[in-house]
């Protein structure tokens, strides 16, 4: 059995399928306002701090005013909270046995996430798991967004743990790198962007979804 002493979950994309979500509302909101947004556009952010998003937002599409690029960012995420509020949410695969899985093994769990903390303490309460956490680092926790290491560190030192008896478990790219340079093994469930072969040499594992960790640790 692989032994860790704590696990630290990444949040949109892994334990919720809220990153669809984040597109279709940008989506519709950047067609209503005829701003030239795409998928790939969205993509290229996935991972990143709400904060870098909306800098880059104001970078590309700066030929409209600052004023229109913030009504934008403000109404995609006004038609983001209203999905969240309405349990429009799924959970991931696996997620409740994975919960169960660290729970009987008494191993603590963490969730170091680059959104912002109200977003996260909604998404987590109304699926009822937020209790299955001993904490939260969010965007707010931190001065650097991933793939900067500072959000994984800051959720090791929590639990009090080291860095190579901890297991981070991430969706995205700048996720992975987070927890490769913090020195903590990570293993991908890819969301939207499967892995190329340099993301893969950071990983201890890649896998289609939460439900094959249990069996991987118990190895």
């Amino acid at each position: 059995m692989k032994k860790f002493d704590g696990v630290i979950f990444d949040m949109d994309g892994l334990l919720f399928d809220t990153e669809l979500i984040y597109y279709q509302s940008s989506q519709k909101i950047a067609d209503n306002m005829g701003f030239p947004y795409s998928k790939e556009l969205y993509l290229q952010f996935l991972g990143v701090s709400d904060e870098e998003v909306q800098e880059n937002y104001h970078q590309i599409f700066k030929e409209y005013g600052r004023e229109k690029v913030e009504e934008f960012i403000q109404r995609s995420y006004a038609d983001t909270l209203e999905a969240f509020e309405a349990g429009r949410v799924p959970m991931k695969p696996g997620v409740m046995e994975l919960l169960d899985y660290l729970e009987e093994q008494r191993i603590p769990k963490m969730v170091a996430s680059s959104n912002v903390r109200p977003a996260i303490e909604l998404l987590l309460t109304n699926s009822g798991i937020i209790n299955r956490f001993e904490g939260i680092v969010s965007a707010e926790d931190v001065s650097r967004a991933k793939p900067d290491p500072e959000i994984f560190r800051k959720a090791a030192s929590f639990l009090k743990t080291e860095p190579q008896k901890t297991l981070v478990l991430e969706d995205s790219s700048h996720g992975v790198t987070a927890a490769y340079k913090a020195g903590i093994p990570v293993i991908m469930v890819p969301d939207l962007l499967q892995p190329d072969e340099e993301l893969r040499s950071k990983t201890l594992q890649v896998f289609d979804s939460l439900i094959e960790v249990p069996a991987y640790l118990t190895e």
